[in-house]
Parts: structure tokens; sequence; C-alpha cells
């Protein structure tokens, strides 16, 4: 019990620390920010509760001045070794992270796990082969890396230049489907598979002695969230009941700074349940694509990347709520 209060405590102080920041980035400081200058990394790895490591990224998309940390690169520390969550958007910036690991500690990483196949979550997988160090992914996640690696990488290299240097595309080097336990140094890891969700293959790695979850992108809180074609928002609002159902005390969500389940919920859940409820009043009333453009999102505005996602999403939910009705 009192690890767990204490998980909670320090949950609270981050949260405290969140609500005296300033106000989030906006426009150019928001793409050129970059808060460790010396590191690849766009911000240096903190510890979030005992032995739970993240190094928070940037809440802009990916840029030459972020190194393409645009996501959070989570880690679990134990006695026997280390869990990496994310290889990471390319070969330097693993190393980069790796780096820090070892300043942190001596045990060596055992595992790198994909929270998905995107490009910031799996692009430096090679430099971790080069370690030894095999990588884990769901299957409909490698599944995605194979039909979409080779034109993610042209993308990161135009973006980071140099930056990119020494990455090459690979393929996971083990799968799973719904479920995969990890006992390493006395702690016990659930890589889960919870059901669809915004990309192929998502996971949450849940912790259940610590009650922390490294979600992905199952959860989102500040910044905007991405729908593309592929996303089922109707399946996420399904499965985020077994997301809530782990009763997880601590989210490390896919980015932003960590923080618990109902604020990630009123930016994920209730945005998805916001936006549908809207478009269906549109698809109901004979309404057209350019008045779910127009819906008020203004709860929501405020959240770094909402100005170019806003109209984008309304209008994917509503290409596929046509077909709901």
């Amino acid at each position: 019990m009192s690890h767990f209060l204490s998980a909670s405590m320090l949950l609270a102080t981050l949260l405290i620390c969140a609500a005296v920041t300033a106000e989030p980035l906006t426009g150019e400081a928001l793409y050129n920010s970059d808060k460790a200058p010396d590191s690849m990394l766009y911000d240096l790895p903190r510890e979030v509760v005992p032995g739970v490591w993240s190094a928070i990224g940037a809440t802009a998309p990916g840029t030459y001045a972020n190194s393409g940390h645009n996501n959070n690169l989570s880690f679990v520390i134990t006695d026997e070794g280390v869990l990496v969550v994310n290889a990471g958007d390319n070969y330097l910036l693993a190393k980069a992270l790796h780096d820090e690991i070892k300043k942190i500690t001596d045990k060596l990483v055992k595992y790198v796990v994909l929270e998905n196949g995107q490009g910031h979550a799996m692009l430096g997988s090679n430099y971790w082969r080069e370690q030894g160090v095999p990588v884990i992914a769901h299957v409909d996640a490698a599944h995605e890396i194979e039909e979409q690696s080779f034109a993610l990488l042209e993308v990161m290299q135009e973006r980071a230049k140099e930056k990119a240097a020494g990455t090459k595309v690979v393929m996971p080097d083990i799968t799973f489907e719904d479920k995969k336990i990890i006992e390493l140094g006395g702690e016990h890891i659930e890589l889960l598979n919870l059901g669809p969700a915004h990309s192929p293959g998502d996971i949450v790695v849940w912790l259940p002695e610590k009650k922390l979850v490294i979600s992905g992108d199952m959860a989102f809180h500040q910044r905007m969230l991405p729908l593309f074609e592929h996303t089922d928002t109707a399946a996420w609002i399904a499965t985020w009941d077994s997301f809530a159902g782990l009763g997880a005390e601590v989210v490390i969500p896919g980015h932003g700074e960590p923080t618990d389940m109902a604020t990630v919920t009123t930016y994920t859940r209730d945005y998805l349940l916001y936006l549908r409820e809207k478009i269906g009043v549109v698809i109901e009333n004979g309404g057209a694509l350019q008045e779910a453009y127009e819906i008020d999102q203004s709860p929501y505005m405020h959240l770094p990347t909402a100005e170019f996602l806003a109209k984008r999403n309304a209008g994917q939910i509503f290409q596929s709520m046509e077909f709901e009705f």
C-alpha cells in the first residue's frame, strides 16, 4: 500500500507542477522548441514513479528541431534489466535515449516494445538490434511496418536531414496478438492489445503492481488526437472500457506529461463522443461534409495541433459515420 501511495504522491506533484507552468506552446515556438539542446532528445528522462522513467516528447509533430522526439520514450528499470517502450524516430535518437539510460542505471536493456507501427515508435529499431536487444510489437503493428516503413523512412530522412544518419528499416523480432507477459527482475509487465484504438496494433504496457499504464496512443490529453482513415472511432470508444477497467492511477500517454485516467478520458473518449454526437446531428439533418468542418470544437481548440487537426478529424468521422446511418 505504501508503494501505491508513493506513486500517487509523485503524480500529484507532477500535476501541480504542470498547473503552474506557462501556457502551452503554440505557433513557431511549438515547432522550434527544445528542452535539451545538448541531446537529440527533446527532453531528458524523468522518474515518474520509482523505477519507471519517461523522456517526454514535444507536442508538435516531428520536426528537425525536436529530432523526431514528439512522442514519449519510456523505460522500466528492474533488478535484472531494463524494458524500453518505443524504439524512437531514428537511430541517433535511440542512441541518445540509451546514453541517458546508462547514466541512470548499469542494468542492460533487455527488451524494446513498440506501442504501434508509426515511424516515431519504430524507426530507431535497428540501433537496438545492433545492441542485441529484441524488439517486440503487436502482429498488426508489424504488418503496418512491413507495408509503410520505407515510405516513413523517406519522410523522416527528408525532415531530419543529417540527424537521420544510420537509420535503417528492420522488422520486429517478436510479435504477439492479445497479450504478452514479461517477468523481469521481479516486475510483472503486461503488453496488452485491448482492441481497436488509434492505430493498427496499438498496445498498452500495464504494470499492475505500480498501478501505472504506459498507454501509447490509446490515450491523449496535451495535444489533439489525430484521426486517420483506418481509425474506427466507435471501436476506440468501446475499447476504452477495457482500458479504464485496468484501474490505472498513473498514465504515461503516448504524447504529453504523465497524468491520470480522468484527464485522458476527458481529452480522448469524451472528445470522440462529443465529435461523433455533433456529426451525428449533421448527418441526421441531411448535412454535408462542409457542415462537419464547421462544427464547434472550442472546448478542445486550446490543445496543441488542434489548429490543423480539428477540421480533419471532423471530416474523418463524418465520412465513416455516413456508413453507420
